[in-house]
């Protein structure tokens, strides 16, 4: 696991981030590690970035698992609630530097924050570029609305799409033994393409 750059143990001397940078940073983590090709997993704003190294790095991705990502950075992409409650701690955070100083706990806090503010801004026309089988995962009463979640799977021509119910953003706490063992599944198993006459089966 991870930690992405700003967060965790990872630290970031620049002043603003995007999961492009977030992308590129595992890809030369993976590279680092010499490891040519990886099944990813990503939840939140690691879904996200899987979906950028999918895109970016193709070559580095065997199969992806992603939960609870989103493509843009508004209520089409974010649960109303979230997206005002992410633009209220942004201008906390930013009212609090101005009051205080830009300590750099709070510069970091705020530019993380900052960062679901302005991103990301992916299109369909990029996710269709993704060519590996990917898992689009999304809790029924999740922080991304379940449309949206659609829209990602329907945009990725290998994709399968899983909604688990009675689940918020945190599938993977919520449905820990099950998410194991679709997503294992997922990634052991040949990808099963269904068109045509197979949807009746």
């Amino acid at each position: 696991v991870a930690d992405s750059r700003a967060q965790g143990k990872s630290i970031d001397p620049t002043d603003s981030l995007t999961y492009e940078m977030m992308a590129d940073d595992l890809n030369a983590l993976l590279d680092t590690l010499k490891i040519k090709q990886a099944y990813v997993i990503g939840w939140s704003d690691g879904g996200n970035n899987g979906l950028l190294l999918a895109m970016r790095h193709p070559d580095k991705v065997k199969k992806l698992a992603s939960t609870g990502a989103n493509l843009v950075p508004d209520t089409t992409g974010l649960e109303p609630y979230v997206f005002d409650d992410i633009a209220k701690t942004d201008k906390k955070l930013l009212d609090s530097i101005k009051k205080t100083g830009a300590t750099p706990a709070l510069k970091n806090a705020y530019k993380v924050n900052h960062l679901m503010v302005l991103h990301p801004h992916i299109t369909a026309a990029q996710l269709h570029t993704i060519k590996v089988p990917v898992l689009i995962i999304n809790g029924d009463h999740d922080a991304i609305p379940v449309k949206h979640a659609a829209e990602i799977a329907e945009a990725i021509p290998n994709s399968y799409l899983w909604i688990l119910p009675n689940s918020g953003h945190s599938t993977l706490v919520n449905y820990k033994d099950e998410f194991n063992k679709v997503v294992d599944d997922f990634f052991s198993k040949p990808f099963r393409k269904i068109e045509g006459g197979d949807r009746y089966n």
